[in-house]
């Protein structure tokens, strides 16, 4: 049986990107078997190689944001750096880019320049704001434009706002990202051209806020913040078992109610009290409802209570931790996890979300270190070695 090709064979992507939003948009193009040139700086590369060592030494971050690339080291500001990075260009089909508003402009790598000088290339900007408007040049971390976008007001308690324990920004942007440059390369593949994909990080949050935002704005109230309960549900909320963990359930209807109270807190009186028969009820009875609840549930373990929860028909589920995600039955039956090789050894990581026609493996190649492919890509350009050992004596390549 032939082996069928990824999505992206034959594409190539070059990508002057660092931290989260550029480098997660392109591994999604690498694990489609696009091959992404990740061009980092000679001083260190990208930041997010630093941010910590937890991975067996490597950055959390930049293994998940980066395997299956090739690194050249490289100084943009030196016009040999740049005329590197041209030469690159000239044979690629996506050009991926999250400098600092305005630095590419200034190294002539803005989308138009760019578009002009390759009419095919697919030139991706990602940045914070966009590049108009009055908070174009602002700062944009992660955690600033979950502020920005009003993700930290519907998050948290009633009493504590909080951001998300994900980088929920820099993900937006990346899948949109993702998702433009595949739209980008379909339309390429009609007109023959290429063209400008502009997707800023404030823009795809502010998409994700879509439920809280038509609430506001068509109705007049912000959603309140709830913690794991929800606002107009009840029991719909996070319990303690006997056993230190930690159930959560969610009653839809009247009739999951009516089981809940009869088959698993056993007090099938509830089920037809005027103070719990309806959801109405048992909202503006929060409390005493969550008491109800939570008594029963903390009489039993959570195997216990999920076996009763599930038997009942009602919708349940544990608060794991990380370290139990990372055990969970579910993706181990379903084979989801590999290994990628990195400068440390292998490391596991999940398969892509995305099942490929045929059953077609995702490309998961290694994670790179700093510069790896320097001289092979020099070489594949056709630089002698003497050019290359001026470029790494003058620190134009690392």
């Amino acid at each position: 049986m032939a082996i069928e090709p990824l999505p992206l064979d034959g594409i190539t992507v070059v990508a002057v990107e660092q931290a989260v939003s550029a480098p997660f948009a392109t591994r999604q193009l690498a694990d489609l078997g696009a091959r992404v040139i990740k061009v980092e700086r000679p001083d260190g590369g990208d930041f997010a190689r630093a941010y910590d060592t937890a991975a067996h030494g490597l950055a959390s971050h930049f293994v998940w944001a980066n395997r299956g690339k090739e690194s050249i080291a490289l100084d943009l500001k030196d016009p040999r750096g740049r005329e590197v990075l041209h030469g690159l260009l000239a044979g690629a089909d996506v050009f991926v880019q999250n400098l600092a508003q305005g630095a590419a402009a200034r190294l002539g790598l803005d989308s138009a320049a760019l578009c002009a000088r390759y009419p095919r290339l697919v030139a991706v900007d990602v940045s914070g704001y966009g590049a108009e408007g009055p908070y174009a040049h602002k700062r944009a971390y992660d955690m600033l434009v979950q502020c920005e976008a009003g993700l930290v007001s519907v998050t948290g308690t009633p009493e504590r706002p909080v951001k998300a324990g994900i980088p929920a920004a820099d993900i937006a942007a990346a899948m949109y990202a993702f998702s433009g440059v595949l739209a980008a390369l379909l339309r390429r593949g009609v007109t023959g051209r290429g063209g400008r994909v502009e997707v800023s990080m404030l823009d795809a949050l502010a998409e994700w806020m879509g439920h809280p935002l038509h609430h506001t704005m068509h109705g007049g109230e912000q959603p309140v913040r709830t913690g794991l309960a929800h606002a107009v549900i009840a029991p719909y909320d996070a319990y303690a078992t006997a056993d230190g963990d930690r159930v959560l359930l969610s009653v839809q209807n009247d009739r999951e109610w009516r089981r809940l109270a009869e088959q698993v807190l056993e007090r099938p009186e509830l089920a037809g009290d005027p103070a719990y028969a309806t959801n109405a009820a048992r909202t503006v009875n929060r409390e005493k409802t969550d008491a109800v609840v939570a008594r029963a549930l903390g009489r039993l373990g959570a195997d216990e209570a999920i076996g009763r929860l599930e038997a009942a028909g009602i919708a349940c589920a544990r608060l794991n931790s990380v370290a139990q995600l990372a055990g969970h039955p579910q993706l181990a039956a379903r084979d989801r996890w590999r290994e990628v090789d990195s400068p440390v050894g292998p490391l596991r990581a999940l398969l892509p979300p995305i099942g490929l026609p045929d059953g077609a493996a995702p490309h998961m190649g290694a994670v790179p270190a700093l510069g790896e492919h320097t001289e092979s890509l020099l070489r594949a350009l056709g630089m002698a070695d003497a050019q290359i050992s001026e470029l790494r004596r003058d620190g134009v390549i690392g």
